[in-house]
Order: C-alpha cells, then sequence, then structure tokens
C-alpha cells in the first residue's frame, strides 16, 4: 500500500495524526507502516527523519515499492490511529543543507558549467563534488552569490510538472528521466530534479558558509555548512580567533600579521638552534677521538638529532657508534658504523629491549622502551667497547668501558 507523503504535501510539518497499517517483527526492532506519514526516508543524498511515533521510538526509515517503512523500538498496533512527532531540529538542518547545496550547485552548473557528481551530508559538514576546478576567488564570489540568495528571501517551489511541461523545462539532474519527475526550482538560482525535503523560502537556511575545497579527481570537493551548522561553526571560529588574540596581545582582526611575526622569529631561532646544536655535536665527537666503538647517552633529542649526533661521532671512530636519547619512558637510538653491518646488532637491541627499528647495513635508528642500565648491560654482553659518555645538563663524562 503506497503511503500518503506528507512531507511533500508540507516540508514545514512536525506533528501529524496517522492509522497503522502494518507492524512486523524484524531483527532491529519493528516495521511499521503508515496510512500517511511526514517521516521523510532516506534518498537522493539526505539522511532520514528521526523522532515518535506514540510512544515507538523511530530509528530509521526507508522508502519501498511506494511505501514508507518506518523502524521503531517497540510495535504499534496495526488499525491504531497514533501521533507521530518529528525531531525538528534534526528535519530543519538536513533541510537548510540540502536547500543551500541546491543554491551553491544552480550556480555553479550556470557560471561554469560543472556538475555535481556527489552530495553526501555528514554528521558534521556537507560533501559536494563538482566536475572542474574552481580557484579561491571564485569560491569567494560564489559563496556571496549564494548568501544573496538567501537574503532575497526566495520561494523554494517544489513539485511534478506535467509530461508535456516537463518536456520544454530546462533542469540539472545527474541522468536522463523520464515522467514523473519531481522538480525543485529557486527562481534565478536552480532548477533542478530532486526528490529531497526542502525550506519554502530561502530565507531559512540562513547563511551558507565553504569550509574547505581540495582536488579531488578532475574536479574538486566542497566541504560547506548551512543555517545553524555555519552558525557553530562561525563561533567556534571566532572563539578560536579570540583565544588567539589574547595571547598575541593582538586585536581580533590583526592575529593573522601576529602569527606571521611569531613564526618568522620561531624559524630565525630554529635556525640559531641548530647552529649551536651542530657546534655541541661536533665538541662532543671530539671526545670519541681514536676510539674503536661507541656509546653515547643524551636527554631530549628528537630522532632526527640522534641520527646527526652519531654522524658527528662516528667521523672520530673506526667502529660501530651508539646513541641513545631518552624521552619519557624510552630511548630513541641511532647505531652506525663506516665500514660495516649493524643491522643483526640492531635486530637483537629491538627484540631484547622492546624495541623497534631499522635501517641499511652501516646504518640502524629506532626505540627502545628500556632504561640505560638495560641499555649498557645489553651492549656489555654484545660489544666490546672501549669508551662511551654520558651528555647531561652538568656536562659531557667520560668513563671507562663497562666489564663484558
Amino acid at each position: 500500500m503506497e503511503t500518503r507523503k506528507l512531507y511533500y504535501e508540507n516540508s514545514n510539518l512536525r506533528e501529524f495524526s496517522a492509522v497503522v497499517t502494518g507492524c512486523t517483527q524484524t531483527e532491529g526492532g519493528y516495521l511499521v507502516t503508515l496510512d500517511a506519514t511526514a517521516f521523510y526516508p532516506e534518498g537522493g543524498g539526505q539522511a532520514c527523519d528521526l523522532g515518535m511515533l506514540g510512544d515507538a521510538r523511530v530509528l530509521d526509515v526507508q522508502e519501498q515499492g511506494g511505501a514508507v517503512v518506518h523502524l521503531c523500538d517497540r510495535p504499534l498496533e496495526p488499525g491504531r490511529t497514533i501521533r507521530g512527532k518529528l525531531d525538528w531540529q534534526r528535519r530543519l538542518d538536513l533541510m537548510q543543507q540540502h536547500s543551500g547545496e541546491h543554491i551553491l550547485s544552480g550556480l555553479i552548473h550556470a557560471q561554469f558549467g560543472y556538475h555535481n557528481v556527489g552530495f553526501h551530508v555528514g554528521k558534521d559538514v556537507m560533501e559536494v563534488d563538482f566536475d572542474g576546478p574552481l580557484d579561491a576567488q571564485e569560491l569567494a564570489q560564489l559563496e556571496q552569490e549564494a548568501n544573496e540568495a538567501i537574503w532575497m528571501d526566495l520561494p523554494v517551489l517544489c513539485g511534478i510538472p506535467g509530461p508535456q511541461e516537463l518536456e520544454t523545462l530546462s533542469y540539472r539532474s545527474k541522468k536522463a528521466l523520464s515522467w514523473p519527475v519531481r522538480i525543485v526550482h529557486i527562481p534565478g538560482f536552480d532548477r533542478c530534479a530532486c526528490c529531497g525535503v526542502h525550506v519554502t523560502h530561502t530565507g531559512q537556511i540562513g547563511l551558507i558558509k565553504v569550509i574547505s575545497c581540495i582536488k579531488f579527481h578532475q574536479g574538486v570537493r566542497l566541504e560547506l555548512v548551512c543555517g545553524k551548522r555555519a552558525y557553530d561553526y562561525l563561533c567556534r571560529v571566532q572563539e578560536q580567533n579570540r583565544q588567539i588574540s589574547q595571547l598575541l596581545s593582538a586585536k581580533p582582526l590583526e592575529t593573522a600579521p601576529a602569527v606571521r611575526r611569531l613564526s618568522d622569529q620561531l624559524a630565525g631561532e630554529k635556525l640559531r638552534s641548530a647552529a649551536l646544536e651542530k657546534q655541541l655535536f661536533r665538541s662532543i665527537a671530539e671526545n670519541y677521538v681514536n676510539c674503536a666503538d661507541a656509546v653515547h647517552f643524551a636527554e631530549g633529542l628528537s630522532p632526527a638529532a640522534v641520527r646527526e649526533l652519531a654522524d658527528a661521532i662516528v667521523q672520530r671512530c673506526s667502529g660501530t657508534v651508539a646513541v641513545f636519547s631518552a624521552d619519557g619512558d624510552k630511548h630513541n637510538f641511532c647505531l652506525l658504523r663506516k665500514d660495516g653491518d649493524v643491522k643483526a646488532l640492531g635486530d637483537a637491541l629491538c627484540r631484547e629491549l622492546a624495541g623497534r627499528g631499522g635501517g641499511k647495513p652501516g646504518s640502524y635508528q629506532g626505540s627502545l622502551t628500556a632504561t640505560r642500565e638495560e641499555i649498557l648491560s645489553f651492549w656489555a654482553r654484545r660489544q666490546g667497547v672501549d669508551n662511551y659518555g654520558i651528555c647531561s645538563a652538568n656536562g659531557f663524562n667520560k668513563s671507562a668501558s663497562p666489564t663484558p
């Protein structure tokens, strides 16, 4: 039995009465059909409505052969007249997103000839794919024009034209369609074949904001938000900017230049720090002149810095160099040898001391969950060492090698 679709008759209908025409138990709940419903079933890239049917919670809504089927969490007696109530905030949100997409897609199609080839309303943002490129300047202009359509509070006209009228209409569609075809028309901005539910006037959309644009296949994928989603998003952005302006002692509209200045200062400090680090590593390496094998411990070095220190030390040694740097409860490490293979040593180190790593024959890098004492104990068992040192805040301390 085909269900009367109240959501097409009045998209602002929040509550309604209907007769239960069927109820079948299924694994996920109860499949309920009504003689009429305002619950929109999932379709056309738009999620279904949720809400209540009497005292039953509606979990999902799908259309099956003209009948709208409601998945409910409890049974409803056939023949009973029940009261349906939509989750209106969800419905309004979905209509705002879908109607806003129509305006933007219509503008893009009219100005560039691109087609909407993908559309999905997600939990937080809406994704829309187009089969052609758009740059930042073009998007900014399109966004402004889309919002002007909202401020004009234009009617959103939805209906099924007659067969002869349909043949004369120019409208967007992803594929050729035969009558009957439901057309959504926003005068001056879009005419599109669509089965979704929409606001009655563009003013209900409130706002359209494009969040991102990335290259996707031969075109672009836009992330955008409309209505309350756009308002909530901009409120979060404003709060973030307020916090940044306070931290930088900059006015809210001057945070970008302040961040650029700070970034330039930080880049300069990084260059100076890197130069000092190189100088320090060269100085440390001098303590290992004429050594065969060497083990060195440091604190707080990045994996890249550990490798750089090992590179400096190996220039002064004739054997294997091992550099370890404490980082919380683990050690970053690097093994180097100018004319030999350290892979077997590195694999054994990782295997025995809960580590991960890899590399080439003369170079092995990784991290260990082990203490310094455990590392030295391993080294004493595995490798003869004629010199090792510990670099700390108190300076370099040269010690005798551990006893094998």
